[in-house]
């Protein structure tokens, strides 16, 4: 079962008229499809921030994190770059998608196309304690792969 619903004000920016707010595609969705404002041809190997057409504003204690679509990503290599993205509850400009080209064939992104999900989350604050030593764990200082021999 959903926890209730955040509230997140949005303003739709001239350039994003006329499309499809964030939505999910299904009630068993964590993620809100998000479309494209504006057209863009990706190269391989290439990137762009892509226009939403909208800004919002994320309630204090929460983010927004912005996720690639699978069928983008197993179909055309098209995937988020900086995933997940964060957007912060004090950001108050558009929201852009950076896209990033994984595949050998040039994609072309269309206005209105799905090209990422948002997903809602709660964030936990830290307080950073300076100290002299850490308490010992089994792993220890044992880095990249070490879990796993």
């Amino acid at each position: 079962m959903r926890s209730e619903p955040i509230r997140i004000a949005l303003r739709r920016l001239p350039h994003g008229e006329g499309l499809p707010l964030p939505a999910y595609a299904t009630t068993g969705a964590a993620g809100m499809d998000v479309v494209a404002a504006e057209d863009v041809t990706l190269p391989p190997g290439g990137r762009a921030a892509v226009a939403t057409g909208f800004a919002i504003a994320i309630p204090e204690g929460f983010e927004v994190q912005v996720r690639p679509r699978s069928g983008l990503a197993l179909k055309h290599g098209i995937t988020c770059l900086n995933t997940p993205g964060t957007i912060d509850a004090d950001y108050r400009g558009e929201i852009k998608v950076i896209l990033a080209n994984l595949g050998t064939e040039p994609f072309d992104v269309r206005r209105g196309e799905r090209i990422a999900q948002l997903v809602p989350a709660a964030v936990t604050a830290a307080a950073i304690v300076e100290v002299e030593t850490l308490d010992e764990t089994d792993r220890g200082s044992g880095g990249f792969g070490s879990t796993g021999r």
